[in-house]
């Protein structure tokens, strides 16, 4: 009975099939704000030094961010260091998420809805989140989105998003960032799903982590395939995909015999993409994450 009345619930409340139950509750974090507060979604990005890449995706998220949260101030933040400081001596100005909230305390904002851009749970969402933590006494009330994928449907989303693009003849290859960390498993999990909904021809890699290129060459070796597409899994196609991606794994592939070619678009471009990172500010607005310290007290006073 207590599934059968969590499912018709879920059935009154999209989304909430894909959280509710697990480690969020429905929550609306703009419904208790009182007379005189204010509310101000943050979109944080890691960033890029590219002029045009960054317009085509960081902009343009930013853009529909307003669109789609008209009653909410909007304002951004980069997390790399390094790209802030390269586009200060060039005279462009971007606060890190601890600069941009304390700037939102000091103009009298109350409840932070804060959603970055993402792709993975890894390093970056991780210091993002010890970054905000100190800050969240400052304000009634801060909410982080989730990154990219973070449920197995938010794979299958983003895999019906990058398909529309993948090569009509011959393998495509996500290129992803990759990291040092077991975060790095999320790559694999993607090359998984994608072989397991029947996009056989379609192979994860990264830059910095696993799968590495020798694995996923292996698999090129193995299938046959002449062609190659090359596709930036990263939401812009800044350094990695023009060096990286473009320059050392596209004539690494062509020394091997490989036809190669590259579709230069960050993921952050995709209109798809861009609409699951909104749906995922919109779901943070409205569920908590359960906090599991309190979770497992609850399950130790029997309250399970």
């Amino acid at each position: 009975m207590k599934h059968l009345l969590l499912l018709i619930a879920c059935m009154l409340a999209p989304m909430c099939w894909a959280h509710d139950g697990e480690n969020f509750k429905a929550s609306d974090m703009l419904a208790s704000m009182q007379p005189g507060d204010k509310a101000a979604l943050l979109m944080v990005h890691f960033g890029t030094t590219y002029d045009d890449t960054r317009a085509l995706t960081i902009d343009a998220i930013n853009r529909k961010a307003q669109e789609a949260f008209k009653d909410m101030e909007v304002r951004e933040a980069y997390t790399s260091r390094i790209v802030a400081r390269r586009l200060k001596a060039r005279g462009i100005e971007k606060l890190n998420p601890v600069e941009a909230l304390e700037k939102l305390k000091a103009d009298g904002y109350t409840h932070i809805l804060i959603q970055s851009t993402n792709i993975i749970e890894g390093v970056e969402m991780e210091s993002l989140r010890k970054d905000i933590a100190p800050l969240e006494k400052n304000f009634k009330e801060v909410r982080i989105g989730n990154p990219l994928l973070y449920t197995p449907h938010d794979f299958e989303d983003v895999i019906a998003a990058v398909a529309k693009n993948g090569a009509k003849e011959g393998a495509t290859v996500l290129v992803g960032h990759g990291t040092y960390t077991p975060a790095t498993a999320q790559y694999a999990m993607m090359d998984y799903m994608l072989q397991s909904k029947g996009y056989t021809d379609y192979h994860v890699t990264t830059v910095e982590g696993y799968p590495s290129f020798d694995d996923m060459v292996a698999k090129l070796d193995v299938s046959g395939v002449k062609k190659v597409l090359l596709m930036p899994f990263m939401f812009v196609a800044g350094d990695h995909a023009n060096n990286d991606i473009a320059g050392d794994m596209k004539q690494e592939l062509e020394s091997k015999g490989y036809q190669v070619s590259v579709f230069m678009q960050g993921l952050g471009q995709n209109p798809d993409i861009q609409k699951l990172f909104i749906d995922h500010a919109r779901f943070a607005a409205k569920h908590k994450m359960v906090n599991i310290t309190e979770k497992k007290k609850q399950y130790a006073a029997e309250k399970d």
